[in-house]
């Protein structure tokens, strides 16, 4: 049994990727979604700099190779800029002062805030988990916390350029995008 003449495959119109769309933004933009995931001027501006990027991995990897190169001054920015990890309602006035004191050692031995990328850890486990990576590292050297903060940054970067990358057909093989850093004072965000 022979087959008549084949229709030509149905061809879907290429639809802009999140990536496309960083690729292609004006440098304010580009700009504004870097600064939300890494708060560096320097560190954003030299990753916009270098688009457009072929895939996901490479913008990671740019992404990375900028965070080693932070300035202390740069690193200083970033620490700034950051905030609370998201801590589950309720959570008892006894840890909440237990944070507090453990982050004021923290400023006062280090002189900037702590960071910690908490990935996918779950949000009833955050606290437990914040506490013991300020208390772990307040045994730390002023040069050896300067290089966990800067793999905390590098790790938090790349966590929000992956969730800003995912969907329209986007996943990126890096990490899980959830990540939180925080201050020694109480407040929301992430």
């Amino acid at each position: 049994m022979t087959r008549g003449p084949t229709l030509p495959a149905h061809r879907l119109p290429h639809l802009p990727t999140p990536l496309d769309a960083f690729n292609a933004a004006p440098d304010d933009e580009a700009g504004a979604l870097l600064l939300h995931c890494l708060h560096s001027l320097r560190w954003s501006r030299r990753i916009a700099d270098h688009r457009p990027y072929p895939d996901a991995e490479s913008l990671l990897a740019a992404a990375d190779e900028a965070t080693y190169d932070l300035s202390p001054g740069d690193l200083a920015e970033a620490l700034a800029g950051e905030t609370l990890p998201d801590l589950p309602a309720g959570t008892y006035s006894a840890a909440t002062t237990a944070l507090t004191a453990a982050h004021a050692a923290y400023e006062a031995k280090f002189g900037h805030v702590f960071v910690i990328y908490l990935g996918s850890t779950p949000p009833e486990e955050r606290l437990d988990r914040v506490l013991e990576g300020i208390y772990s590292r307040l045994e730390n050297d002023p040069e050896d916390e300067r290089v966990m903060s800067v793999e905390q940054l590098r790790r938090l970067a790349q966590g929000r350029l992956t969730e800003k990358l995912r969907g329209a057909g986007q996943h990126p093989s890096a990490a899980p995008p959830r990540g939180a850093t925080s201050h020694a004072r109480p407040a929301p965000g992430k």
